[in-house]
């Protein structure tokens, strides 16, 4: 089977075993492509991508539109801090007008969860979730999978830990998700506080003791803390970031206590001295600049493969 069993990618709910192979797959064929002289293939040619960011982002907005101009397609860039969405159109007044331009394909964030399904419901398009909310991030997980494939081999059985704020981040999920699906075995680790209530029902172990965690796993995910989604005026999740750092934060003195190497992921930004410390970061157990690369030859595979089906 050499086409995808979903006509959007909303999230990896829904995906197959299948389906993430065949991603991994054209993702590896586009990854030869970029690395060439000339990096541009005509594949989506006389295709629009309308790239709908209702939340900031840098990495992830600059990641999808070079993949769609790799791609050769005509790509149009939407703010809504510019747009009549602060003026109180809706999202779908606001996507149907877009549309009305003859855009074939939609690549959307937005600050509430569903958002993306919500959309894919509503409008007769291809619609790519860029992450939505605390929710999801399909091609952020695609992509850490990917990376940990590529340097790995087969990711069943391995031990992947995802270690920090679970509570608000929408990577976490959606690499819980990608990685069972994959036969990983996934721990959480972080604060009582930032560790979702009952994710252990996602066939998860939990543990609040990192050094603990590392001597397990084969595999770190180090998210940052996720500031600028906790309530505001609620009560801290953890007494400083200082502290935090001292009990969660990955730094080389913890990898110089194991006695076996692990590899080490971080989907970024990279809160430096919090979460993972600079000589950790640029070390040679991380990977985190080929997630960088991966990420342009994952959405271009995704991108690709959704088009096809239209």
């Amino acid at each position: 089977m050499n086409q995808l069993s979903v006509r959007h990618l909303t999230g990896i709910r829904g995906l197959t075993e299948n389906d993430v192979q065949l991603i991994f797959q054209a993702a590896k064929e586009f990854k030869e492509v970029i690395n060439r002289p000339i990096k541009k293939v005509p594949s989506l040619r006389d295709l629009t991508i309308a790239n709908l960011f209702f939340e900031n982002s840098t990495r992830t907005r600059l990641s999808f539109e070079l993949a769609e101009k790799r791609l050769s397609a005509d790509v149009v860039n939407f703010s809504a801090g510019s747009s009549s969405v602060s003026k109180g159109e809706t999202l779908v007044d606001t996507v149907n007008n877009i549309l009305a331009m003859k855009v074939d394909l939609v690549v959307m964030r937005h600050p509430h969860p569903g958002a993306s399904q919500f959309l894919a419901n509503k409008v007769d398009t291809i619609v790519v979730n860029a992450g939505d909310g605390t929710h999801e991030h399909p091609t952020q997980a695609l992509l850490d999978a990917f990376s940990l494939q590529e340097k790995l081999g087969d990711l069943s059985n391995k031990n992947v830990a995802i270690v920090g704020d679970i509570r608000h981040s929408r990577v976490a999920l959606s690499n819980i998700l990608c990685l069972k699906l994959l036969g990983a075995n996934v721990r959480v680790c972080g604060p009582k506080t930032l560790i979702p209530k009952g994710i252990n029902s996602m066939g998860v172990d939990v543990s609040h003791n990192l050094q603990e965690t590392l001597e397990w796993c084969d595999v770190a995910n180090m998210l940052r803390i996720q500031l600028e989604r906790q309530e505001k005026g609620t009560v801290p999740y953890f007494p400083s970031l200082r502290e935090y750092a001292m009990t969660f934060g990955l730094n080389k003195d913890r990898l110089d206590k194991l006695d076996h190497e692990i590899t080490i992921l971080h989907p970024g930004p990279i809160n430096r001295g919090v979460e993972i410390t600079s000589d950790v970061a640029d070390g040679n157990h991380s990977i985190i600049l080929n997630q960088v690369e991966n990420g342009v030859a994952i959405r271009m595979a995704v991108l690709y493969l959704l088009a096809s089906k239209t």
